[in-house]
This record gives C-alpha cells, structure tokens and sequence, in this order.
C-alpha cells in the first residue's frame, strides 16, 4: 500500500469513509485523490483528509494505480464513457455501485482490469463487509490492492462468480436495514408492554449490537448461540416458538430472495 496511488471517482459519505480508513492505515495524503462535481463535497474531503480534489474526472485518474469509481448506479453509463479516452490500460478499476456488471463497465470503459464490490453502510464507521468479484485479467497484485483498500473499512470476501454479488446484496448490502426493522418492532412492543420508549430503544439497540460482537467472536455458529439462551420452557423458548409458528425463517428466505432478483433486474436494466 505505501506505493498505491488511488483516485475517487465521487466523493460522497461511502468514498470519504474509505479516504479517511485508508489514511488511518497508514496511506499519505499526497497518494489519494478524489474527483467530485460538488465544489462542497470537494473542499470538504480536501479538509477532513488533506488530498487533492479535482473537478475533472480524466484529470483525478491522471497517473494512479486505483480508480474507485464511487457515482450512483445511473450516472456510471456516462462517467465510464468520459473517463475511457484517458484510461490506462495498467489501471485497475473498483467499483462499488450496486447493479452494474463487469460486462457494461468493459462495454463504457473498453477493456480494463474490473473489481466490482459491494460493501454496505456500516462501512462509514469501519464496521462494514464487502463481497468483491474480479474478472479474469486482474492481477494479484490488483487483487491484493482491491483487498486493502476495502478492508480499511471493514471486511472484504472475494467471490468465485459475480452473480453471487446479488446474494451478497440481499444478505448484507441491503441488511443493515432488517435489523434496523427488527430493532423497531422490538421497540415498539417494549413500549406496549410498559416501557418508555426511550428506555426500549436502548435495551433494543444495545441487544443487537451485544449480540452481534457475541456471534463474531464465538468460535460457534449463530445457532449454536440461540441454542444456549434458549431454555426449555422459559422465555425465550415462547419467544422463539411464537417467531417460527409465524414462518420467520420463511419470511426471510423470501425477503432476500426478493432483494436478490431486484438486484439482478437493476443490473439488466442499468446496464444497457
């Protein structure tokens, strides 16, 4: 990483979290550079974390190893055709928008070594998790280099096959928001059973995230751990009885089986 020169193609909350964790692992400012049509957004991240910032795109990419391409699913058709007369054929390209395959991005972009990537939004507090997918002309060495760059936020998995990057959004991209839905309802039934709703947000919210660390750093699985809390006809027990006589595990299969196929619909439709 002391080498990797990196330019970020937009500047928005996801790209400043992976400026300001690459920074805290060690990587100078002058290596980092971002591009951004915003003059606030530009002179924003140039405060927080001392790099350059350009409102041209061609002029950001100038020279880097990396161009983490960090614009919204329906601008990247546009930004991948206006950054292709100045593409080198050695840089390597991340992407992190949901929806665009590899195959669109070589049809806007011509042929590039491509890491596409899906992290999620716990990633702006370094807590987050990555699924990546490279093509078959990224080197080692750009693996190693997409690797670093997003575990400065988190955890990166690589994947054997991009279509596996649809599940990879149901269970974790767009999963932060199930549990935010779960904290709701479990607020929610706090307050009908008797609790202000102050204090059932916080037994809620502080009984994911205990859980969540108990999971992580379990040398058991997720069921294994119900399994333990779980007594036989105690409470818990009703708890868990009442969740699967309601179908829960079903429900969740479908939701992010519905979560898979949107995915894959956006690719199709964003990809023309």
């Amino acid at each position: 990483m002391k080498d990797m020169r990196i330019a970020f193609i937009g500047a928005g909350n996801m790209a400043a979290s992976l400026i300001g964790g690459l920074r805290a692992k060690g990587l100078e400012a002058a290596q980092i550079r971002a591009s951004d049509p915003g003059a606030e957004t530009r002179a924003r991240v140039s405060a927080e974390h001392g790099i350059e910032t350009f409102a041209d795109n061609a002029e950001a990419i100038e020279g880097v190893d990396v161009i983490l391409l960090a614009v919204k699913p329906q601008a990247m058709k546009a930004v991948c055709e206006s950054l292709r007369p100045s593409l080198q054929a050695h840089q390597l390209v991340v992407s992190i928008a949901a929806g665009i395959t590899c195959a669109s991005m070589n049809n806007w972009l011509g042929a590039q070594p491509i890491v596409r990537c899906m992290p999620n939004t716990p990633s702006l507090l370094r807590q987050g998790v990555s699924g990546l997918y490279a093509t078959a002309d990224v080197s080692a060495a750009q693996r190693d280099q997409a690797q670093q760059l997003l575990s400065a936020v988190g955890i990166a998995l690589w994947l054997e096959h991009e279509q596996q990057l649809d599940a990879v959004t149901a269970v974790s991209g767009s999963g932060p928001a199930y549990f935010f839905l779960l904290i709701e309802a479990m607020t929610a039934a706090g307050v009908k059973l008797g609790l202000p709703a102050d204090v059932a947000e916080q037994l809620a919210e502080q009984t994911a995230l205990g859980a969540a660390k108990m999971a992580v750093s379990s040398d058991v699985d997720a069921a294994e751990l119900r399994r333990r809390v779980t007594s036989p006809g105690g409470t818990t027990h009703a708890a868990i009885e009442s969740f699967q006589a309601g179908g829960f595990e079903a429900l969740v299969e479908k939701a992010l089986g519905a979560a898979a196929h949107r995915s894959a619909e956006m690719a199709e439709q964003l990809g023309k």
